[in-house]
């Protein structure tokens, strides 16, 4: 067992306490008889003492988990019941100790065997409570610490069932318009094309499928699946679609998340190159800023009339959904900015931190 792993381990947790807590025990007294002028060897009776308390803790380890899931009360009545059974036990042990030490069983003599019980009350029983109390405290405490992290364990998986949600919500058109621009040239009895646009298609959809939604990829990867998706359409619509893409240096080598680009561009392309019989411009640029990584996507369409920045909620899924990826996956460090670019189109600002392998 790791290192790791044993200190998880309850038992283990226990009985480094125990040892902690009864060696401090013994240190605190050796000092005060040292301070006192007391013999050395008088270290021995406080480890005696010591473990004998060890033994009647653990006992009472084992009595309490027996009754742990028992109503309060009924522990309550098992702390106070058991300790005042044990305290004179332990009191006893640690009298008869000192008696033992000293040579001098008088007190025996003078009051019978009531002697080896005497100051139980004041002492013994106040110390078992007290390490009662503890034991519970802890365990209290363990016990908050297990539903904690249950209940984080539950957040991040519904934060990553939100994401893989989020990631996989492909647009159908894309798909079904692919599909159909295959089928066309199947019809056309243009087959080499036809094959080439299927390879093409398989090879995306294996990508997008293959990646987690939690991975991350450097953006010149990105940029090369997005040369996948477009080059598919760049069949459907040859010279109405042109792509400028420039990244600046270190850029390429910034980690974004997979497939981060393509609701984008898909988006571009259905607003300033589908519906324009001259088709339509798209620019893709990169840079590093600051320590961020900034990203836009540009087109020359109609544009989308936004509020701050903000899209109208009629919108498709698929800006919405880089919104929602972008804030689950970075929080208040991103920013995704909806503009319009100049003479008309929409300008996609996303800025986010540079991170690399």
């Amino acid at each position: 067992m790791q290192l790791a792993e044993l200190s998880q381990n309850r038992h283990y947790q226990f009985w480094t306490l125990q040892l902690i807590g009864w060696t401090g025990w013994v240190t605190l007294f050796a000092l005060r008889d040292a301070y006192w002028g007391q013999p050395f060897e008088r270290i021995l009776l406080l480890c005696v003492d010591a473990f004998a308390g060890l033994v009647l803790t653990t006992v009472l380890r084992y009595v309490y988990q027996a009754v742990w899931e028992l109503p309060v009360y009924v522990r309550a009545i098992t702390v106070i019941g058991v300790s005042g059974v044990f305290a004179p036990i332990w009191q006893a042990v640690k009298n008869y100790s000192q008696f033992y030490y000293f040579n001098e069983f008088r007190s025996v003599e003078e009051y019978g065997y009531t002697a080896y019980f005497e100051g139980w009350i004041g002492y013994s029983y106040f110390l078992l409570l007290c390490w009662s109390g503890l034991y519970f405290g802890l365990k209290f405490y363990r016990l908050l610490q297990q539903e904690k992290e249950k209940s984080i364990r539950a957040e991040s998986l519904a934060h990553e069932s939100q994401l893989r949600m989020l990631r996989y919500q492909l647009n159908p058109h894309f798909l079904f318009n692919t599909l159909n621009a295959i089928s066309t040239l199947i019809l056309d009895k243009d087959t080499d094309t036809a094959n080439a646009m299927v390879t093409k298609l398989s090879n995306f959809l294996r990508y997008s499928l293959d990646k987690d939604a939690m991975q991350k990829v450097d953006l010149e990867h990105e940029i090369n699946t997005m040369q996948l998706y477009l080059e598919i359409e760049k069949v459907r619509f040859d010279d109405r679609l042109n792509v400028h893409i420039d990244i600046e240096g270190d850029a390429r080598k910034g980690l974004v998340p997979s497939l981060l680009l393509q609701p984008l561009v898909e988006n571009s392309i259905k607003y300033a190159v589908a519906n324009r019989e001259d088709g339509g411009k798209i620019s893709i640029l990169g840079k590093v800023f600051a320590g961020d990584l900034l990203l836009e996507v540009i087109d020359d369409g109609p544009g989308i009339a936004t509020e701050s920045g903000k899209l109208p909620d009629f919108k498709g899924v698929g800006l919405a959904n880089t919104k929602e990826r972008l804030m689950q996956m970075y929080g208040e460090r991103h920013s995704c900015k909806f503009g319009a670019a100049l003479p008309h189109g929409l300008k996609i600002e996303i800025r986010i931190p540079f991170e690399t392998e």
